[in-house]
């Protein structure tokens, strides 16, 4: 087999056992068919390539909707290059290797020449490169994810670049300064991509395990990362956390009235035999269930948390009152009677065709809320906001937020950016931030049951 047809079918195989793991019977014949299918088309046209593997793998509707999930996902190009190279096959599934200028001088001062030039789809491709070199195949648990993420790290030549920031930080000079300043800021968005990448080969190369370990892997991964096969999945885990929560807080707010035996009723209640307390009568301290507000950005880019946020809520009725939910992109309306008339999955559907996947402009949203509904907020009133706070250069209205803070009892605001990402380019988060009382990334399962746990641990 000659180097050209080995590095052709590295790729080939790997996505043959991600296809087996979502479900489809691929037998050695078909196996054979699809390497021979990719030594004449090539990877470069991902429609044909698609499409010519469809043919040969796929039989069923159903093994027909696993693949073509399975192949977006395998060959998705990560962020770090879609813009400048979206031809390139991705999901470490490269068979070239475009490297930066110098990297014969060591793989280090290569990293930094690329993270100080910006050069996005070098990054990509490196990052692919060393994706392969540290068999990211293998990675099975969601424990390994920052093994591998540092694997990754090292391979593409982190540990120079580290060495180099000192020396420029050791210089003390403005310049050494600015520059180790400057790599740093890259360095930490490069890391978030490399995260984000680990992620969703685990969710790639994990299928088939058990049940248990797959519902652990979609609670902790990020939302945007699953595919629309793991959905039905989620909105049962998504019931059975918010249940096991709504008990929770139920125990701990029985645990809190122990001992306050109510001494004048326990008599009264007793009198028949003769004052002894054989039946005790409890002081009942009067527990108000959160009032809740939750403003959701429903534009593209966060659509899917945004839905999942929504479902979670609305299934902690038991624990939480007055829930109002709004939905918003260009402008804000009030979405809590679609969501209380029909089914949950059916309203996010109608919510989302009536005002989502639109640009986002917050400012304009907040003005909406200011005009329609800050009258209904008091210091009783949690209001939660689930956003990027990516308003697209548009005026943010802090002043108007400023006013909810004043007449709320707090403000949480759920980000599901990396924190890296905030205050880059027309975010407008850490504007935002000094009106909150909680700030924090929030794009998986986790984050958001452990956002809502604050709540009604605040509450108890």
């Amino acid at each position: 087999m000659s180097a050209t047809t080995a590095s052709a079918s590295e790729p080939l195989r790997r996505f043959l056992q991600v296809a087996r793991g979502a479900g489809l019977r691929v037998s050695a014949a078909e196996g054979i068919d699809a390497a021979r299918a990719v030594q004449l088309i090539g990877f470069a046209d991902r429609t044909i390539l698609k499409d010519s593997l469809g043919l040969i793998l796929a039989k069923t509707p159903e093994e027909k909707a696993a693949y073509d999930e399975a192949f977006e996902l395998y060959f998705k190009r990560d962020d770090l290059g879609a813009a400048d190279e979206a031809e390139a096959p991705a999901g470490g599934a490269n068979n070239q290797v475009v490297a930066g200028e110098g990297q014969g001088d060591g793989q280090g001062q290569g990293l930094g020449r690329l993270l100080e030039q910006d050069d996005r789809a070098a990054l990509a491709t490196e990052m692919e490169k060393a994706a392969r070199e540290s068999c990211i195949e293998n990675i099975r648990f969601f424990t390994q994810k920052n093994l591998y993420a540092r694997r990754i790290l090292d391979k593409m030549g982190l540990r120079q670049v580290e060495r180099d920031m000192e020396a420029l930080r050791q210089s003390g000079t403005p310049e050494g300064l600015g520059r180790a300043q400057f790599l740093e800021g890259r360095l930490d968005q490069l890391r978030d991509s490399v995260r984000d990448f680990v992620e969703r080969n685990l969710i790639l190369f994990a299928r088939g395990e058990t049940e248990k370990f797959r519902e652990e892997l979609l609670k902790s991964a990020r939302l945007s990362n699953l595919e629309r096969r793991d959905l039905d999945r989620m909105r049962v885990l998504v019931r059975q956390m918010a249940k096991k929560l709504a008990a929770r807080f139920a125990k701990t707010r029985r645990r809190r009235l122990r001992g306050q035996l109510d001494i004048r009723r326990t008599m009264r209640r007793n009198m028949g035999w003769g004052g002894i307390p054989f039946i005790t009568v409890w002081k009942q301290k009067r527990i108000e269930k959160p009032r809740v507000m939750v403003l959701c950005d429903v534009s593209g880019s966060v659509a899917p948390m945004s839905q999942f946020l929504l479902m979670f809520l609305y299934a902690l009725n038991e624990a939480l009152s007055d829930i109002r939910a709004f939905a918003f992109a260009g402008s804000l309306i009030e979405v809590s009677d679609i969501l209380e008339s029909q089914p949950v999955e059916q309203a996010i559907t109608k919510i989302m065709e009536t005002i989502g996947f639109g640009s986002s402009n917050f400012g304009n949203s907040f003005a909406d809320f200011e005009e329609g509904w800050m009258k209904d907020v008091t210091n009783k009133t949690t209001i939660i906001i689930l956003g990027d706070a990516r308003g697209n250069r548009t005026d943010p209205r802090t002043d108007i937020v400023a006013r909810m803070s004043e007449r709320s009892k707090r403000i949480i605001w759920l980000n599901p950016e990396y924190k890296s990402a905030w205050g880059t380019g027309d975010s407008d988060m850490y504007r935002y931030a000094p009106f909150c009382n909680m700030v924090t990334v929030c794009n998986t399962l986790r984050h958001l049951e452990r956002a809502i746990a604050d709540i009604l641990e605040d509450a108890a």
